[in-house]
């Protein structure tokens, strides 16, 4: 089947924090036999910021906001499956609205969600918003994260089917590699600087650092410069993703802090997360609901609540105790949390969606909001579990 997708970029990861996830995404759909275009737009500077990655598994178009949409949608229609990834940055609005209108009498169309807390809230503040009123128009909305809250969210505005996409690895691009004697150091965080973030930055990381003055913090991402930060943490800037391999194994332990919506709607471990894992390096993670659905607390991860957390921490596990997490860490990511995996989830979702299309199935009786729901999805469950797994 051929899928046309829409999205913020999946050649740069500048100021695009979910190119990783396209990749990964796409790249084992691709395996799965799709022929995929993605096609984003030149802005915010991300075509001038290309990542060197090898991108030979879609076919990438580069379009002119506004002015080459009318030309876009017309290629999407002639595709078998449409994809509206919500996050663009420039005309959101006007593909929401029109691509189940123009595309889909002949496509299969989907919203791909990779901020549910951000979309539904906008959808529940503004009257007019354009996927308030085209939810239900669509075969089924896909959620980057998910949980209860993201399910119910957009089940509110007559989504006709819901599951849940998480993040993963790719165990071909996030492995273990030698340390970088350049970027050595006690704790990394790598996380564009955004205000939905700021506070949490501020108290897991740069507090934390003041805490543990004898330790090396390490800050890479985007809008930090001018940042008021301890002695002791260097900042580094854009950190390319083919950089993050070497970044996360260079640390002794590695930071995740979720936006603050995020957190609070929980079920939405980022990219960085499941990198992490595949470098077999050790996590620690901010508090949120949901965390013991993907990884074991304690066990698999470190969960931070406050700098005293973080500070403790530091001082309580050696290197061999953060090695041993870490390879249990990694373990657990390449068991359950692999891209082809959930490439065989979006192929089940599309699949499904194409038999309730033809009217040989009936409306969704059921929604796989979390990983673990997955294990119970009707006919995934019945055996594509354990193939995915295999």
């Amino acid at each position: 089947m051929k899928i046309f997708a829409f999205g913020s970029s999946i050649v740069s990861s500048y100021w695009n924090g979910a190119a990783t996830y396209y990749r990964g995404c796409y790249k084992y759909l691709a395996r799965l036999g799709y022929s995929i275009t993605f096609a984003e737009p030149d802005a915010y500077g991300r075509q001038q910021h290309r990542d060197s990655d090898d991108f030979s598994y879609v076919r990438s178009i580069v379009y002119q906001p506004t002015t080459d949409l009318d030309r876009m949608l017309e290629l999407a229609s002639q595709a078998d499956l449409v994809v509206k990834h919500s996050g663009i940055g420039v005309d959101d609005a006007a593909l929401e609205a029109r691509i189940p209108a123009e595309c889909g009498p002949r496509a299969m169309t989907f919203i791909w969600d990779v901020d549910a807390p951000a979309t539904i809230g906008r959808m529940r503040a503004d009257e007019a918003d354009a996927l308030r009123h085209a939810a239900s128009g669509y075969d089924a909305i896909l959620t980057y994260g998910g949980g209860p809250r993201a399910r119910d969210g957009f089940l509110e505005f007559g989504a006709l089917a819901y599951y849940s996409m998480y993040n993963g690895l790719d165990p071909e691009t996030h492995h273990p590699v030698a340390p970088d004697p350049d970027l050595l150091c006690d704790v990394a965080f790598l996380g564009n600087r955004l205000p939905d973030r700021e506070a949490r930055v501020e108290e897991l990381f740069l507090r934390a650092a003041e805490l543990a003055p004898d330790q090396r913090f390490l800050l890479g991402g985007e809008g930090w410069a001018g940042k008021p930060m301890p002695a002791n943490v260097r900042y580094i800037g854009h950190v390319p993703t083919a950089a993050h391999n070497r970044v996360n194994c260079s640390a002794g332990m590695v930071m995740n802090i979720n936006r603050a919506s995020m957190a609070d709607f929980g079920y939405s471990p980022p990219t960085r997360v499941f990198e992490v894992a595949g470098a077999g390096a050790c996590l620690l993670c901010d508090d949120w609901p949901g965390i013991s659905d993907c990884f074991e607390p304690v066990s698999e991860i470190i969960v931070v609540r406050t700098a005293e957390d973080v500070a403790a921490a530091l001082h309580q596990h050696d290197a061999q105790s953060r090695r041993a997490i870490g390879e249990r860490f990694r373990l657990r990511g390449l068991r359950d949390h692999s891209y082809a995996f959930r490439a065989a989830q979006a192929d089940f979702a599309f699949r499904e969606c194409l038999a309730r299309r033809r009217g040989e199935i009936g409306p969704q009786t059921y929604s796989a909001a979390t990983m673990s729901d997955w294990k119970h999805v009707p006919g995934f469950a019945s055996g594509a579990f354990e193939e995915a797994l295999a």
